[in-house]
Order: C-alpha cells, then structure tokens, then sequence
C-alpha cells in the first residue's frame, strides 16, 4: 500500500463532505430566496401547516408530559442528596422551556415529519410527478419546498410552546400527587423563578429546527434515487440529518443565548 493512499482516502472524504455541505446550504439559500418572490402557493402552505403542527400535537404533547413527570422525579431524587428538593418546581419549568421542550418537541417532528416530508417528495419524483410540475412551468422548489419549510419554522415553535406547558404541567401533576408538594408553593415557585426568556429562546430554537426538520425532508426528496429503495434512502437519511441538525445547533444557540 502506498504511502500516500491514507492521505488521499481522507481527501476524497473532506472534500465529499464539504461537495454536500455545499449543496445543502444552496438549497437552504434558494429556499430562502424563493420565499420572497411571487407566487407563493396558499393551498400547500395552509396543507403542510396543518399535517405539521395540528398532527403532530399529540406525539409531542405525550413527550413532554411524561418528560415533565420524569424530570421532577429525577430533580427531586437528586436534590434530596444536599436538602434541595424545594428546587423541583423551578429546574422543571426552567429545563422544558429552554432544553427538553424544544429539544424533544424537534427531535419527535423530525421523525415525524422529515421522513414524511422525504418519501412524500421521492415518491413524487421516483412516479415523475415533479418532472410534470417542471413541464407545467411550476417551480418544484416553489410548490413543494417553500411551502412546507415555511409551515415547519411557523408550527414548530406554536408546538414547542405548548410542549412547554403540557411538560410543566406534567411535573406539577407528578410533584403534588407523588412528592408531597403543595400546590399553590410548587405553582409560586414556577412563576417566580421562570423568566420570559426562558420561553422565548426555547420558542427561537424551535423555529430553527422546524426549518431545518423541513429542509433535511425536502432535501433528501428532492436528491433521492430512483425506486423504492431509494425512497428509503433518502428517508432515512432526512430523519437522521434533522437529528444531527436539531441537536448540533441546540448547542449552538445554547452557547449564543446563555453563555455570558
């Protein structure tokens, strides 16, 4: 084996990853691009906007509300170490709203959504549906991206903030009935302790990742191969990209809104 075949194996691997960040991010320029300029499709839009957000209410009610239980548990395990557990009612509400809410809320609408949204669109291209849009003089990226990309970065955030709720009611429901709290002290604790931004950076996350959950879809829909296996593909591959996507820049945000 030559000596210079490692070197070129990483070469060949650094500049495909970079070949496809790049066209993503051409993607995500022309999607943004295209939101400003006429017509927008009102019909797909109100569609997307119901099949994202009112769907996907119920998997992420669930998620949270036995999140906020479990982590009032966990808080109030863990407190009781150094005589804290008076923390449960404050770290709950805090942890939902800036981390777990939009974090779950955005994790559950990418397995929901992006793999939707992926085979929905490689279907759509494997049947030659989009090579007929094409043909009609419809813009596939106005028609089928635009519209759902817009309806995920508006849905998500309304999800996450009802996520939020659901959550801190769930460790209220848990903390009284189970742990022995008082409710009025553990609904004063909450409210003293929650701040607005609180709720309003976990509200800007989620708008972040409903577009990239609805980017990754339209994306991988878009580029799939022919046939049902490569509707699979690209299915899988969406899910797994939001993922990564959702959790890289929850960190991100994560550093610029709270790292001073």
């Amino acid at each position: 084996m030559s000596l210079t075949t490692p070197v070129a194996t990483t070469g060949r691997i650094t500049l495909g990853l970079l070949a496809a960040v790049g066209r993503v991010a051409m993607f995500a320029a022309s999607t943004v691009a295209n939101l400003f300029r006429p017509p927008f499709y009102w019909r797909e839009f109100l569609s997307s906007l119901i099949q994202i957000g009112y769907f996907s209410l119920p998997v992420v009610g669930m998620t949270a509300f036995f999140t906020g239980g479990a982590l009032a548990l966990q808080i109030y395990s863990g407190g009781a170490r150094f005589n804290a557990e008076s923390v449960v009612p404050s770290i709950v509400a805090i942890g939902m709203t800036r981390e777990l809410g939009p974090v779950l809320g955005g994790l559950m609408v990418a397995a929901r959504v992006a793999s939707s949204i992926a085979a929905e669109i490689g279907t759509m291209k494997v049947t030659e549906q989009i090579d007929a849009l094409v043909t009609l003089s419809t813009s596939p990226m106005k028609y089928l991206t635009v519209p759902r990309v817009l309806a995920a970065t508006i849905a998500v955030p309304v999800l996450v903030g009802i996520g939020d709720a659901i959550g801190i009611m769930g460790g209220f429901i848990v903390g009284v009935n189970r742990l022995g709290f008082n409710e009025a002290a553990y609904l004063t604790n909450t409210y003293d302790y929650l701040q607005s931004w609180d709720v309003v950076s976990g509200m800007i996350k989620g708008a972040v990742f409903g577009f990239l959950v609805a980017l990754a879809g339209c994306y991988y829909g878009m580029t799939s191969g022919r046939g049902a296996q490569g509707v699979g593909r690209a299915t899988k591959a969406a899910v797994v990209a939001a993922s990564v996507l959702i959790l890289a820049s929850n960190y991100l945000l994560t550093e610029m809104f709270f790292s001073s």
